[in-house]
């Protein structure tokens, strides 16, 4: 039979497949250019048991604990998450977290109590531990545990916010930077909420393990230290029970590390019950 040449089909059918190549390849690149383990969405219900979780860890859910300032510190802790507030030229090895979670009341459109939005800079104005405690029934601190437990949602909201972007800065000073990321997000994955919690709770407890002030004799005590424990250690057991097992070694070293004057050993049993939380949903 003759070559009858080109139909007048023929052009039709070589521009579809040119469409379908280049939707093929569109779909190809988006989907390369997504993220591999996007972090896990959580219901609402379930973004409140975290919070309660959170809330009972450093509190009891005790209202009056959204104000407190323990012995032995140097600075008052507040809220859900107990956030660290600093003097005006303070100095500690603790990362400071209150000043922020100001910050974010603010972008939120949180009115922030009357004496709170007036104070002079973001400092706190105790000078010490007696003269905050003589002021547990003064205008201040009631009017500050009343709108700390008005806002607890606010609050947790802050502290996934926190983890969330804790990882840039955990890579960045990881040895082995993708080991640590795959950990964190199959943590994140697993069991939700737990895994989510057990992150969160973790950041919020002890820090992302970054900050070269939060070091005893070199050795931090964070975030990035659990999950390069868990590497170095994990095994076929349960990957929660295996997170739960690296923060409590990582704490016994903090304790064995600190100045003896701090006395952390006695606290050393009620951060382990904290961790425990960690390896099965309730």
């Amino acid at each position: 039979m003759a070559d009858l040449g080109p139909t007048e089909e023929e052009p039709h059918t070589v521009h579809k497949l040119a469409y379908f190549t280049a939707l093929i390849l569109t779909f190809l690149t988006a989907c390369s250019q997504a993220p591999k383990n996007p972090m896990p969405t959580l219901t609402m219900q379930q973004t409140q048991w975290l919070g309660e979780r959170i809330f009972a860890n450093e509190c009891n859910l005790k209202i009056p604990c959204l104000t407190s300032w323990n012995a032995g510190e140097d600075f008052p802790s507040l809220g859900i998450g107990h956030f660290i507030w600093y003097r005006a030229d303070q100095q500690d090895s603790f990362v400071e977290s209150f000043p922020a979670l100001l910050s974010f009341y603010r972008s939120e459109g949180v009115p922030l109590p009357r004496w709170l939005e007036e104070l002079p800079g973001q400092h706190s104005p105790w000078q010490n531990r007696a003269e905050f405690l003589a002021d547990q029934q003064g205008e201040r601190l009631q009017s500050l545990r009343s709108f700390l437990n008005d806002t607890r949602d606010t609050q947790v909201k802050f502290i996934m916010r926190r983890m969330q972007s804790s990882l840039p800065s955990l890579l960045a000073n990881a040895e082995k930077p993708e080991l640590i990321q795959s950990l964190f997000y199959e943590i994140a994955a697993t069991d939700p909420p737990l895994g989510m919690y057990a992150l969160i709770d973790y950041v919020n407890f002890k820090g992302e393990g970054t900050a070269l002030s939060e070091r005893y004799q070199g050795q931090g005590w964070g975030l990035l230290q659990v999950l390069e424990t868990l590497s170095n250690t994990r095994d076929q057991s349960p990957l929660m029970t295996q997170f739960a097992a690296a923060a409590r070694a990582v704490l016994a070293r903090r304790v064995a590390n600190s100045p003896s004057e701090r006395a952390e050993q006695r606290w050393l049993e009620g951060w382990n019950n904290r961790t425990h939380t960690y390896e099965s949903l309730p």
